[in-house]
């Protein structure tokens, strides 16, 4: 008699145990590790080959059956509920909002817009809730971050309960911190009544340009790869960064796995089992995109968030594999002067334990 065996980790499996999944015998642990199940049919599937939203989870049969994406918010929605305009669907709650035009579509990508001088550009996406998908509002916070450029605008996100999102041109770190109003623009946000740390539902994410990290393809995966790979050395101390629990960070940022070599990472993530839904997305063109961090309107943290970023990418650009795994946090952190990330260390404990009293966080 063949001897059974889980087809993913390889353990051996009597008669009764087991789960055929698209034609692979599993075990439970990796059912539960790596596959789903799809929310229409109940049927179970690989995770990479699910097709989500934050509220639901289809196989691609299900889903080309019978759903369709909200061109606005990116939420899957059941072909009975869509609703039709101009021959692109929406989901009924923005349809009723398409006359309001200051908070675009999930989908609206503008060609960016570059701002400051330098190779290294970051893009911000910051979600912010509880204070109303309102468009006065964005109108607003858009007033103040435009007023020499369009510097920012804004998009539905199905995530949000009550909130949308503000998105940023690519722009230099020196250009984020001393051209970009951004402090002005937090500080409005919370007198709106809007939160994005004090929400289950916000994520800071920041995009860096690929071609930053080199002249060609070959090149610049070379330094991603040992940007994944600082990111495996150093998990423990960037989710305490991320402020993010450890479920929230695996659901909306998930980690690849340590593995070796930094080579062997990247080619883990290749695979895509995280989808977009990785702490560090690879799944954009032009960017690598960092979703480690939860949201935040407190403008020390924020401004920390895009130097810890760009600090790992001078690491991955600069140090060879060997000295990045010699490298303990500890020396990491010992050379950063930039007053705000050093700061912000202090507050999480993670700067050569000094500790400072901190500011709440928003």
């Amino acid at each position: 008699m063949e001897e059974r065996k889980c087809a993913q980790c390889g353990c051996k499996l009597s008669e009764c145990d087991g789960v055929i999944v698209e034609d692979d015998l599993l075990c439970n642990n990796c059912i539960s590790e790596f596959c789903i199940t799809c929310d229409h049919c109940g049927s179970t599937i690989w995770r990479e080959n699910c097709i989500s939203d934050e509220h639901t989870h289809l196989c691609r049969d299900c889903f080309d059956e019978h759903y369709r994406t909200c061109e606005s918010c990116g939420r899957i929605t059941a072909d009975e509920d869509i609703c039709w305009h101009n021959s692109r669907p929406y989901c009924p709650s923005c349809y009723d909002e398409l006359e309001d035009c200051e908070i675009e579509d999930y989908s609206y990508k503008p060609s960016p817009v570059f701002f400051g001088t330098g190779n290294r550009f970051f893009g911000i996406e910051l979600e912010i809730d509880c204070g109303g998908k309102d468009n006065n509002n964005a109108r607003l916070l858009k007033d103040i971050a435009n007023t020499h450029h369009d510097h920012v605008y804004t998009k539905s996100d199905g995530s949000l309960d009550d909130g949308f999102e503000i998105v940023s041109h690519p722009m230099t770190l020196d250009y984020h911190i001393h051209e970009m109003n951004w402090q002005s623009v937090l500080q409005k946000a919370v007198s709106l009544g809007y939160r994005s740390h004090q929400t289950s539902t916000c994520g800071l994410h920041i995009h860096v340009n690929r071609n930053a990290f080199g002249e060609n393809q070959s090149d610049q995966e070379d330094v991603i790869a040992r940007v994944l790979y600082f990111v495996e050395l150093h998990w423990n101390e960037l989710l305490c960064f991320s402020r993010r629990s450890e479920g929230d960070i695996h659901r909306w940022a998930a980690r690849y796995g340590y593995e070796k070599t930094s080579r062997q990472i990247l080619d883990k993530a290749k695979k895509g089992s995280c989808g977009r839904y990785a702490a560090v997305n690879l799944c954009n063109y032009s960017t690598i995109e960092f979703r480690l961090f939860h949201g935040t309107l407190k403008y020390n943290t924020f401004i920390a968030a895009l130097q810890l970023v760009d600090e790992i990418c001078n690491a991955a650009l600069f140090m060879s594999e060997d000295e990045l795994e010699k490298q303990s946090w500890c020396d990491f952190v010992q050379n950063i002067t930039q007053p705000e990330l050093v700061q912000y260390l202090k507050e999480r404990q993670l700067y050569i334990n000094d500790t400072v009293n901190a500011e709440e966080d928003m």
